[in-house]
């Protein structure tokens, strides 16, 4: 058992019999009161999200979380298929835990999954990849003195908005936090 002085943001604890992954910590000293923790958390099974106040010194229940980096290999159905690449196990990892990151997924790519014991907790993607874009209007030459953007289908299915410059056939790095366009990459 830990105590609140124990726990970061991104720490997992057990809180009411559920797993939970700290969002916000707060170390609060309120004139003449007793000082507190206050802790914004995440439920990390169904995404519900949580505030509740810790007294300076209680004990809470840090949770032991191993990170394993894996290869996606496929989708299916409402899982994805993840190999350990040193002892080539394969994990059924269910969709949701990837979030709305899940739509920028390729064959090959390395994910990052989160273990408690043999359960699989967390799983993310990674936090830019490179798509090609396979559809978008045509852009026009000297189209780059605005900040205007345009819809652009990526080689993995998902839609992003992209600058007028980009074109058919153009790499470009994307960012699976917010599902927008950072630049385009040479070949």
């Amino acid at each position: 058992m830990a105590d609140t002085g124990d726990v970061n943001v991104g720490s997992i604890i057990r809180f009411n019999n559920e797993l939970m992954q700290i969002m916000e910590w707060q170390h609060r000293t309120p004139g003449n009161l007793r000082a507190f923790y206050q802790g914004k958390m995440r439920n990390v099974l169904n995404g519900k999200q949580l505030e509740h106040r810790f007294r300076s010194g209680e004990t809470v229940e840090l949770v032991r979380v191993e990170y394993k980096m894996m290869q996606f290999i496929y989708v299916e159905g409402e899982f994805a298929v993840v190999m350990d690449n040193e002892n080539f196990e394969q994990v059924h990892v269910p969709m949701a835990l990837f979030g709305d990151a899940a739509q920028f997924l390729k064959e090959g790519m390395e994910v990052k999954v989160s273990f408690e014991g043999d359960n699989v907790i967390l799983a993310e993607a990674p936090t830019f990849v490179v798509c090609e874009i396979t559809y978008t209007e045509p852009g026009l030459k000297g189209d780059t003195a605005t900040n205007t953007l345009k819809p652009a289908t990526l080689d993995s299915g998902a839609k992003v908005n992209v600058p007028l410059f980009c074109n058919e056939g153009d790499l470009v790095k994307v960012d699976t936090r917010t599902a927008s366009y950072v630049e385009r990459v040479k070949k």
